[in-house]
């Protein structure tokens, strides 16, 4: 069985209906339903995510949590760095929407979805605990996804082929600090952009696509990758790491990316037939995202 041609869309919110007249006697007082209705809900089978970086000013926590709140899925897969710890490390930064992520994560767990998280290098610190289970979250070196129509998927972070974090980890602290300040200088002027009504645009996003080093990087990647799941006996690989959501086959074996929560706001599941699909999230987080860039953008100004 070959694999389905994927497209990219983003879901969005559907009208709610008007009730015309007036109510005699007042409403009881409820809490607000935890989920939205049934409708607007993303149900699959299986979902990736990676690179959300909680515990970082770049962390996009309210369009992850309204992913989140809206997805309905049998087992969900955390690909690393799901936690910043150097950031961390460097300077707390710990706001409520990151907490309410982590809180989201575990009522799932609680509520019979699998949750399976694959630590990266930016949240090693859980490396040491593989084969453990945290308030119904298992923590693994790697994974094995057998999809419904039968293809094998080998879940891995990433990392480990990096050359820069292999065999000099100290650039990539570098790297990780100008990558920082890229997405800083990005928020100050993605703020003009919204006060002109323009939607986001991402510099470092632009660079790796543009910068003929960068996109070199990126191709060595994903073939070393996708080399290491034909070694396993894998029909293809799911990472995440460098921040580019891809579905491509390489050399006959199916590479998948599921992007970050920093950016391009991407996740990659799986349907019930086994169909892979990466959902671009941006386009529903926009005006949220425009708001949120312009608060950071005016919090930076007067600190």
């Amino acid at each position: 069985m070959s694999w389905t041609a994927i497209s990219f869309r983003a879901w969005g919110p559907r009208a709610a209906p008007m009730v015309a007249g007036a109510v005699a006697r007042p409403a009881p007082l409820e809490p607000p339903p935890a989920e939205p209705p049934a409708p607007d809900r993303l149900g699959v089978r299986t979902a990736w995510i990676s690179d959300v970086h909680l515990g970082t000013p770049g962390c996009q926590a309210e369009a992850l949590l309204d992913f989140l709140r809206q997805l309905d899925c049998e087992t969900l897969y955390l690909v690393g760095d799901i936690v910043d710890g150097w950031q961390l490390r460097r300077s707390w930064y710990w706001p409520q929407s990151h907490n309410d992520v982590v809180q989201k994560l575990l009522r799932k767990a609680r509520k019979g979805t699998r949750v399976v998280f694959v630590p990266g290098n930016h949240d090693e610190f859980a490396r040491k605990y593989f084969d453990h289970e945290f308030g119904g979250i298992e923590v693994l070196e790697d994974a094995m996804h057998t999809t419904a129509d039968g293809k094998r998927l080998w879940i891995t972070h990433g990392d480990y082929f990096d050359g820069v974090i292999q065999c000099a980890k100290w650039l990539a602290y570098v790297g990780d600090s100008a990558y920082e300040f890229t997405l800083r200088l990005n928020r100050g002027f993605n703020s003009l952009r919204a006060r002109l009504g323009l939607p986001y645009w991402s510099l470092s996003k632009y660079l790796k696509l543009k910068v003929k080093r960068a996109v070199s990087f990126i191709g060595d990647f994903e073939m070393a990758v996708a080399r290491e799941a034909r070694k396993r006996g894998a029909d293809g690989v799911v990472c995440g790491h460098i921040h580019h959501a891809e579905l491509r086959m390489i050399d006959g074996i199916l590479y998948a990316n599921d992007g970050d929560w920093v950016e391009s706001l991407t996740a990659l599941v799986e349907h019930a037939d086994g169909r892979l699909e990466i959902v671009d999230w941006s386009q529903r987080a926009a005006p949220a995202h425009q708001a949120r860039t312009r608060r950071l953008a005016e919090t930076a100004q007067t600190d």
